[in-house]
């Protein structure tokens, strides 16, 4: 059943390049939003007889050896909502129906990819699925064909040919040593693996570099602020809101857990990359100007959080962090689009030349304070729950410097965002932009929706962990 989820964006890609090019271009945006709709029904919603049926009558023919359990379902639900935010938001900035098609086909590999990557197994299956998420992402960050989108595109290629090359490296040692690729084969072979081996050192030690270059982490970062400045607005959506969380958080939380295990080696690497990358990513985001290297270098630091918490070993810990991952998806997504809409009406992203804006654009500059309130932890927001189970679980583990270090984080976190309101949304209004209005339903629509949810999230998670949904059997669980 599962393979619908690879499939049809498959088919749907095929089937717009047959058609005439005025048919595609009618029917390619609503095709593409109603896939990443239908996503996420599948998700709330997988017992609906239609999957079944087109299930049975593709795996009649294909063969895949996916599965889903709960932590891949968190993944495809962030995955569709963002994807449905980005095609959204494309429309306020791509006018031109054969780039559009462009678009289209391209968001949808990168669709493929991310599915596969959450959906598969497979360590060398995951690897190839990462790779089509990398090689889409480089196209889309291009796509304007401005020469800084090239820049940034390339050093992308860069960073992630090099971990291509480590993971590659890893893979091979892992079947030497294994004989298999598969999850489960690894993981109980690796059991049976000295722990001192040089073999078994290298392979995690090249595999978890591969992982921290793709997730952006400190200090393999460098790719990640250029990236994310120079695409084009409605693409750092994409790139911030979920690729990163895919292509490296997501397949480091299901190495570390379904393949490696932990070890306090383990543990201290992933717990001292993720404390510089709170501590040195908020820093870094409190000496920008620009709005989106601000926002670039915050999720460099929240995505240390989500190390943070997996780095604990504890069970609430690594709930904690799949739960900061879907917060992450949204109020980063969120803020994002804000970024967009201001872009979009001013033609500005300099923080400096920007003030009062939220007077003549309330419904962007209110998303904008929840989304900058849920990132910095303060409740009740989404954001703040999240950031309380991996300080707890750090906390309790006896790990008190690091759950400092993720307080101190937030502090940070809630400066830089004090700044970034106060210079783009309130003070007075500057003169220049006296004229100017909301950026319209294909980004204010976004917004609310994605404010929508953190709030929602953030008033129902008492209840949800009082319930203990939020363990991780009930996450991890199939």
């Amino acid at each position: 059943m599962y393979a619908l989820l690879i499939l049809v964006p498959l088919a749907s890609s095929i089937i717009l390049n047959l058609l005439p090019k005025g048919v595609n271009k009618r029917i390619a945006f609503g095709l593409s939003l109603a896939l990443s709709f239908l996503q996420a029904l599948f998700i709330f919603f997988p017992a609906c007889p239609v999957w079944k049926t087109g299930a049975r009558t593709l795996e009649s023919v294909f063969r895949f050896n996916f599965f889903i359990d709960n932590l891949t379902s968190v993944m495809l639900l962030c995955i569709s909502i963002v994807v449905f935010v980005t095609l959204l938001a494309s429309r306020k900035f791509i006018e031109s129906g054969e780039k559009r098609g462009s678009f289209i086909n391209v968001i949808l590999v990168a669709l493929i990819g991310m599915n596969g990557a959450v959906l598969t197994r497979d360590i060398f299956s995951l690897y190839v699925f990462l790779e089509i998420t990398a090689v889409s992402s480089f196209i889309l960050i291009a796509l304007d064909k401005d020469i800084l989108a090239f820049e940034g595109a390339f050093k992308y290629i860069v960073f992630s040919a090099v971990a291509s090359v480590l993971m590659l490296a890893a893979i091979s040692l892992l079947l030497l040593l294994t004989g298999s690729t598969d999850f489960n084969v690894i993981h109980a072979l690796f059991k049976m693996q000295p722990a001192h081996n040089a073999l078994v050192i290298l392979a995690v030690g090249l595999f978890l570099c591969g992982l921290f270059i793709k997730a952006g982490l400190m200090p393999f970062h460098g790719w990640l602020p250029d990236a994310y400045s120079s695409a084009p607005a409605h693409i750092s959506v994409l790139l911030a809101g979920v690729v990163t969380k895919v292509a490296g958080i997501y397949a480091l939380i299901r190495i570390i857990v379904s393949v490696l295990g932990f070890t306090a080696a383990v543990q201290s690497v992933l717990l001292l990359t993720a404390a510089l990358s709170v501590i040195l990513g908020a820093i870094a985001s409190l000496t920008q100007s620009d709005f989106r290297r601000m926002l670039a270098y915050s999720s460099i630091s929240q995505v240390g959080y989500i190390v943070l918490g997996l780095g604990s070993g504890t069970a609430l810990g690594i709930a904690g962090a799949i739960f900061h991952i879907f917060n992450h998806a949204t109020f980063k997504s969120l803020l994002f689009v804000n970024c967009a809409s201001v872009e979009k009406q001013t033609g500005i992203r300099d923080m400096r030349s920007l003030s009062g804006l939220a007077q003549r654009m309330p419904v962007t500059g209110v998303t904008s304070v929840i989304g900058s309130l849920s990132c910095a932890g303060i409740p009740p927001l989404a954001g703040f729950w999240s950031k309380l189970m991996i300080i707890i679980a750090l906390w309790m583990e006896g790990y008190r410097v690091y759950a400092f270090i993720a307080i101190l984080g937030s502090l940070l976190t809630l400066a830089y965002f004090l700044y970034l309101q106060r210079s783009i949304f309130f003070g007075k209004l500057n003169p220049e932009f006296k004229d100017i209005k909301e950026a319209g339903f294909a980004l204010t629509f976004p917004a609310i929706l994605l404010t929508a949810i953190i709030i929602l999230v953030g008033l129902a998670a008492p209840l949800l962990l009082e319930k203990q949904i939020f363990t991780l059997n009930s996450i991890w669980g199939g």
